[in-house]
């Protein structure tokens, strides 16, 4: 796709949606979500939720999930965004800080939002100009994002702010993750990469994400494995196999400590609810 698009899901547009195949999938750029009207059926991070308009979701590069737009006593009324993660790179990578658990939440009705829906059309004004201009769409998102962060903030106090040295060491630190999440690696060789102590990175993630770095390689692990279990037919120690785990039942004991159900389990109940 192009570095950025903008549109909107109407009445007609949401009942087209319905009315079409609308199966799970990911994608290769960012996607940000402003729901004005209606409700929004969204199933991400292996489950599915519903939210009543207004709220805000943002969708993170290779997330598996589907959206599924609702009417409310007959209304409907979204803008979606759609970027590629170098458009605004540091602006993205925060935002994958506070909604990398959280991918849809609920916002206040408020002059705040009003004027978040107001900076989308902007955007979506300029973006329909003859020769747009990028740059003003760039600046334009960043105070979207900024408006969207500080909306955050007020309802997730616990959201702390962090330095931006470790800010940029932690994205470092998920660039080399996810070229190496599949190998059997330990949290010695993510800090060898970044020329700092192991004790060092995890204080880091623990700042930003609250989890060790182990907890967060096995998530990403995990979420890998989710991925491969509902999108493929490969078997249970296949799939461990290629996530680093040379024992099956060890993989099946690390999935079920993170998940709370087995490999097969997941399956089982992951495609019944996709085939809904």
């Amino acid at each position: 796709m192009e570095i950025f698009k903008i549109y909107q899901v109407d009445v007609a547009e949401a009942n087209r949606i319905a009315q079409s195949e609308n199966n799970v999938h990911h994608h290769d750029f960012e996607e940000l979500i402003i729901g004005i009207e209606g409700e929004l059926e969204h199933f991400i991070d292996f489950k599915s939720e519903t939210y009543a308009a207004p709220f805000i979701s943002f969708v993170t590069k290779g997330k598996t999930h589907r959206v599924k737009p609702k009417l409310k006593a007959g209304k409907c009324l979204f803008w979606v965004l759609r970027f590629k993660s170098e458009f605004i790179a540091e602006t993205t990578f925060q935002l994958y800080n506070h909604f990398h658990d959280q991918a849809t939440f609920r916002i206040t009705p408020s002059a705040c939002f009003q004027r978040i829906v107001h900076i989308a059309q902007m955007i979506a004004d300029e973006m329909h100009e003859t020769q747009s201009d990028l740059g003003i769409v760039r600046q334009l998102l960043s105070t979207l994002f900024t408006m969207i962060e500080s909306e955050y903030r007020k309802q997730f106090p616990e959201g702390l702010p962090y330095s931006s040295t470790s800010s940029t060491t932690f994205k470092n630190f998920l660039t080399i993750l996810e070229e190496n999440y599949r190998r059997p690696e330990s949290v010695n060789f993510y800090a060898e990469k970044l020329f700092m102590s192991a004790r060092g990175l995890n204080m880091i993630c623990h700042q930003i994400l609250q989890q060790s770095v182990s907890e967060i390689i096995e998530t990403r692990k995990l979420i890998e494995a989710k991925n491969l279990l509902m999108n493929t037919d490969k078997t249970i120690s296949e799939i461990g196999f290629e996530l680093g785990y040379s024992d099956k039942a060890y993989f099946t004991n690390v999935f079920k400590r993170k998940s709370g159900q087995t490999p097969t389990e997941f399956r089982t109940d992951i495609k019944a609810i996709i085939s809904k």
